[in-house]
């Protein structure tokens, strides 16, 4: 039976890479990791490493985002400004969102043009790009294109 229209596991796959990337890129192990909350629930952090301490989350999508998407990298930044809440020892984690496209990024890096990239700069998450490879990046777009149906 072929995926549902709607099925991200191609995405899925593309963070784990990025994933993959990044801790080579900045020398630590990251990986995905749940934390419990105080009042009982639980988040999921796509990459962490604990020395030095990193919160990560990883979007894999390509090209410029729409509203919604927008909307959901802020939610999902606002997980990691949350998290970093959560961490306990002494230092303060880097907070860095992870786009794997330079067009999806933009928006989210001109504080003087997008109120988002401007909160994103208070809250100190740091808006990093790691490019997917070409095969990879191909098969993101045509998942998306197959999404958007």
């Amino acid at each position: 039976m072929p995926p549902h229209a709607s099925d991200s596991s191609v995405q899925r796959a593309a963070e784990v890479m990025v994933t993959e990337l990044l801790s080579k890129q900045l020398g630590v192990v990251l990986k995905k990791r749940t934390f419990s909350l105080p009042n009982g629930g639980r988040i999921e952090i796509d990459a962490v490493s604990d020395t030095p301490p990193i919160l990560c989350e990883i979007w894999a999508h390509q090209g410029a985002p729409k509203s919604a998407q927008k909307a959901k990298v802020m939610t999902d930044a606002m997980k990691l400004v949350y998290a970093r809440t959560l961490i306990t020892g002494g230092q303060t984690p880097e907070l860095k969102f992870v786009f794997t496209d330079e067009e999806a990024a933009t928006h989210f890096r001109h504080a003087s043009t997008s109120w988002m990239a401007a909160a994103l700069k208070v809250a100190d998450v740091e808006v990093v790009v790691v490019p997917l490879p070409e095969d990879v990046r191909q098969a993101v777009i045509a998942a998306q294109r197959q999404q958007y149906r």
